[in-house]
């Protein structure tokens, strides 16, 4: 039975695409494949399109938490080089199924969900608003304090520019990302300088023992869990990179993005927790002194914001074509950073830290479980072949309902290892709040639906 995947060929998934590195109009086309004859472009532009979007507060606020959990400065690092890497892997590894299918990630997912893909592409679209949410925060926090104005007027005109950016699309995006990962690497370098001269940076574990260890891997999940976030977007941004663009590069410049970004600007939140603690914004205007390079600081953390926020509404608005909303792509991505703005709001409300831990969490403890069902899937696909043509493909409607069953299966298998206010794992709590649901949702995945595909193969 046929999934119904010529749907991403539909008059609405499709329409004007950049025809080259500067065509800046706006890109209307979405979901549908890009043709071999008009893709354009290398893979090197793909580290500054995925080192921006990691360089904003959001990451310095993650490093911030290992200083809160009481693991201290070197085992925080440790934690988060492991936690970053991991996730980094699979993100660069589906990257190159860009140019490989012409497609983007939710899409290319119909293969293996085929007419369910709208479990997962729904989950897709609320982790995009909540990304907005949790990146936005602090580019409104920066520019209220830049400009002595409500939080939310600044976090409207934060969106606003983001959801500029994004209703333009793909080619602008890697334009603007190019632009600043000059500018923030600068401007955070200039704040790593003036923390390491003014302030005590390594801060010994405050947390012994068993509840150590409990720590420790609580934050690297938290790591792990800002990494692999990117993997249901990972081939929206190479898909019109040409078919045969070396993978090995696809694959290390995506990498490098991702791992230096985050490593650099966690590595920094670690360092600085003291100085700056939950008052993020003001204590970067803080330790830069003030003044203008204060100023010029914060403005940078809210351009910071809008760089990381087009990734998610670019891909936000991709997933929900994907479910079948016919919606033109500019149009869709705008919806999302307009829901964004309320959950900005409760963000910001109360408890900030809670609030922004149980959120991190909770927006991609689907995913790897995601990540093993779409593997498997594209493994038993493309052997022996180059590319292909994700709309061409069929999928039995026995393998959609078995890749569903064992991505809600291998979720009800981690909820035991959980742990957020909202859901509290037995099995976290006893381990002294180590969470090890990421890895539990994709093993069980990997095991029940690669257990299926074999035997049915």
């Amino acid at each position: 039975m046929s999934s119904g995947l010529s749907a991403l060929n539909a008059a609405t998934f499709s329409g004007r695409r950049p025809t080259g590195a500067g065509d800046l109009a706006v890109e209307t086309h979405g979901i549908a494949p890009i043709g071999e004859d008009q893709r354009y472009g290398r893979p090197a532009r793909l580290f500054t399109v995925w080192f921006a979007p990691q360089v904003n507060m959001t990451g310095v606020f993650t490093g911030t938490l290992a200083i809160t959990l009481g693991l201290g400065f070197w085992l925080g690092l440790l934690a988060m080089v492991i936690g970053t890497t991991l996730g980094s892997l699979v993100v660069a590894y589906l990257s190159t199924w860009g140019p490989r299918t012409g497609t983007g990630q939710l899409p290319n997912a119909r293969m293996a969900f085929g007419g369910f893909v709208v479990v997962p592409g729904v989950l897709q679209w609320g982790s995009s608003i909540a990304w907005d949410a949790l990146v936005g925060l602090f580019g409104g926090e920066a520019l209220a304090a830049l400009l002595g104005i409500p939080f939310w007027v600044a976090v409207l005109i934060v969106l606003g520019v983001q959801g500029a950016v994004g209703f333009f699309g793909y080619e602008v995006i890697h334009r603007l990302q190019a632009v600043l990962t000059v500018v923030l690497f600068a401007t955070f370098v200039v704040f790593a300088v003036k923390l390491v001269g003014g302030h005590d940076i390594v801060t010994p574990a405050g947390v012994h023992g068993a509840d150590l260890a409990g720590a420790f891997v609580l934050e690297l999940t938290i790591a792990l869990s800002l990494s692999i976030s990117w993997a249901s977007y990972a081939s929206d941004f190479s898909r019109y990179l040409p078919a045969d663009s070396p993978r090995a590069r696809i694959f290390g410049y995506t990498f490098a993005g991702i791992v230096l970004g985050y490593i650099f600007v966690q590595g920094i939140g670690i360092a600085a927790a003291a100085a700056i603690g939950e008052h993020t914004a003001d204590g970067v205007h803080a330790v830069m002194g003030g003044g203008v390079l204060g100023g010029v600081a914060l403005l940078v953390i809210a351009l910071a914001a809008v760089g990381s926020g087009v990734m998610n509404d670019y891909s936000g608005s991709l997933a929900l074509q994907t479910i079948g909303v016919r919606v033109r792509r500019p149009v869709s991505a705008v919806i999302v950073t307009v829901l964004a703005f309320f959950l900005i709001l409760w963000l910001h409300a109360a408890d900030t830290a809670t609030r922004f831990t149980d959120v991190l969490l909770l927006v991609s403890y689907w995913i790897p479980a995601f990540v093993a069902v779409v593997v498997v899937d594209w493994a038993t696909r493309i052997r022996g072949r180059a590319s292909l043509d994700p709309s061409a493909e069929s999928t039995t409607r026995a393998d959609a309902i078995a890749a569903l069953v064992a991505f809600v299966l291998a979720y009800l298998a981690a909820m035991p290892f959980m742990n957020t206010t909202l859901i509290q794992g037995a099995i976290a709590t006893a381990w002294h709040g180590a969470d090890i649901a990421y890895f539990v949702n994709f093993v069980v995945a990997l095991m029940v639906y690669g257990g299926y595909r074999r035997f049915a193969r």
